[in-house]
């Protein structure tokens, strides 16, 4: 009879879930044992570079992921990372090795207690098999879930089931589908309410890139001349940044974006959260006059936004059925918004200076990992980005993300130029990727933007009044020193000119470019 591993092993392999990323503890080994040449271990040196190395993979590939964790401490080490998981809708299958049954009551070392609530409520499922027979059946849960949800899962395996034999098991032939289409009769009311609008403007969320409906929506948007919005706090771009018809990121407060969408009449949401807002700016919801319907495929989403309508439905079905029954209207300017002159800086190289570097040297096709929080209104002024799967950010703003998921993000999308855009802050929190990045010799370029102190935060302490708090310096950070210790070629620059030239190279692996950069405000 075949031993649980195998069989787990073969479900894996049939759902094509091959690669893992991990950092394996005694617990863990059982399971690794014996993998399938058709499997890859990708090693992280701590588990919130292996989370986030897994979510950048997720969102690149839009596949599912196994992650594997060691116990409850290599849990709670990734747990930071998984709130960007969360709010990337990533979908993560986490697992962890679980003491064997026999010493879980015991509490002896390593033992999980009480392991499918150590990680609630970020997952959106996790469990533990009740016998060893019950293993192919859990993990397949967690799969499917993950699938379903499109957010993280957990399973908790005790390590002396994976020896166990069992009997040929039905679930490697599950499958599980998921369908959400609107009836005529929503869509024959959408359409009527678009159409009879006045104002109507279009909000689009990162759902829209992640699901592959980037060009739809564009198409829809020029078919209809919409004005575009990209909701607050985004984690992807679902619409070209210099497009006429773009208006750029809402802001994260409410009165604000109330604010910006003030003498629009209706305003159409599609594949965001109404909203993830920040900072705490009160006003209504929305301006006077307007009402708001909501199309998302998130339960949750809909639940809990705080006004207009929402309809739980796949955006890529009501893109289609909008544009079959809607007219086109003539879009006016056609021609795609110059980028601005760069600002520059005084001591050190202006964040717009760098960035316009980049955009003048990458390919077109460069997807963009960002973690530079400090830097975003230069980042939306300088960058013109025309491509799905173009642009990755922290969902939840949890540092750590940028460099690890930049490694997830390459290994994801072979042959496509990827480049991290860090801050020196931010870097800190995932710095171990390097190694990981060296090792596999992925080809990931890093540009830390290095200017001495916590930016973002700097900027809250102004807008909140609280000014003389600590905690905001870290000067003397050598990031080309530090990358050169874990293997990656690194190297510092101050003047434009080098910058271009420097990027304009194209490495077989991983490199690492530092730049000082003056403080700027998001």
């Amino acid at each position: 009879m075949p031993t649980v591993r195998k069989v787990a092993h073969e479900f894996l392999e049939r759902r094509g879930l091959t690669t893992i990323f991990g950092n394996p503890g005694s617990n863990e080994l059982p399971f690794l044992a014996g993998l399938p040449d058709g499997f890859t271990y990708v090693l992280g040196l701590h588990e919130g570079v292996v989370v986030g190395m897994a979510d950048g993979y997720a969102q690149a590939t839009g596949r599912p992921v196994l992650v594997n964790l060691h116990a409850a401490a290599g849990s709670g080490n990734a747990m930071g990372a998984l709130t960007n998981a969360v709010y990337s809708r990533s979908p993560l299958v986490l697992t962890a090795g679980q003491q064997v049954r026999s010493a879980i009551g015991l509490e002896a070392m390593l033992a999980n207690v009480d392991a499918t609530q150590l990680m609630r409520p970020l997952v959106g499922w996790s469990g533990e098999p009740s016998c060893p027979g019950d293993v192919p059946r859990s993990l397949a849960q967690a799969v499917f879930e993950a699938e379903l949800q499109r957010r993280p899962t957990y399973l908790s395996v005790p390590y002396d089931d994976w020896a166990a034999e069992i009997d040929d098991n039905p679930v490697l032939d599950r499958t599980v589908r998921r369908g959400l289409s609107p009836d005529d009769g929503q869509l024959d009311d959408l359409a009527r309410r678009l159409d009879t609008a006045r104002n109507p403007v279009l909000v689009l969320g990162g759902d829209i890139d992640a699901l592959g409906l980037f060009d739809r929506a564009v198409a829809f948007a020029e078919h209809r001349a919409l004005p575009v919005w990209v909701a607050p706090s985004p984690h992807r771009l679902p619409f070209p940044n210099r497009h006429p018809l773009f208006r750029g990121v809402l802001p994260a407060g409410i009165g604000s974006v109330s604010a910006e969408l003030d003498g629009h009449d209706l305003v159409l949401v599609l594949g965001a959260p109404v909203f993830r807002y920040h900072q705490h700016v009160p006003g209504p919801f929305l301006p006077e006059g307007a009402t708001l319907v909501q199309v998302t495929d998130d339960p949750g989403e809909a639940a809990r936004a705080p006004m207009g309508e929402s309809l739980v439905a796949s955006a890529g079905a009501v893109l289609d059925g909008l544009l079959a029954r809607l007219p086109a209207r003539e879009q006016g300017e056609t021609a795609f918004v110059p980028n601005p002159a760069a600002a520059t800086g005084e001591r050190a190289l202006h964040p717009e200076q760098v960035f316009a570097a980049l955009r003048e040297t990458q390919p077109a096709d460069t997807a963009y990992v960002v973690e530079s929080t400090s830097t975003n209104s230069a980042w939306w002024r300088q960058m013109d980005l025309r491509r799905p799967g173009s642009y990755f950010w922290p969902a939840a703003g949890g540092l750590g993300f940028g460099m690890p998921a930049a490694v997830g993000v390459a290994m994801g999308l072979p042959g496509r130029p990827v480049v991290g855009v860090i801050g020196d802050g931010s870097a800190n929190y995932g710095i171990t990727a390097l190694w990981t990045a060296a090792r596999y010799r992925v080809p990931v370029t890093f540009v830390i933007l290095r200017n001495g102190t916590y930016g973002a935060l700097r900027w809250f302490a102004d807008l909140l009044g609280t000014t003389d708090v600590p905690g905001t310096e870290i000067p003397g950070l050598d990031f080309a020193a530090i990358a050169a210790g874990y293997g990656v070629p690194a190297t510092t620059v101050s003047d434009v000119d080098d910058l271009r030239a420097q990027l304009k190279t194209t490495p077989a692996g991983p490199r690492l470019i530092q730049v000082d950069t003056e403080l700027t405000t998001p």
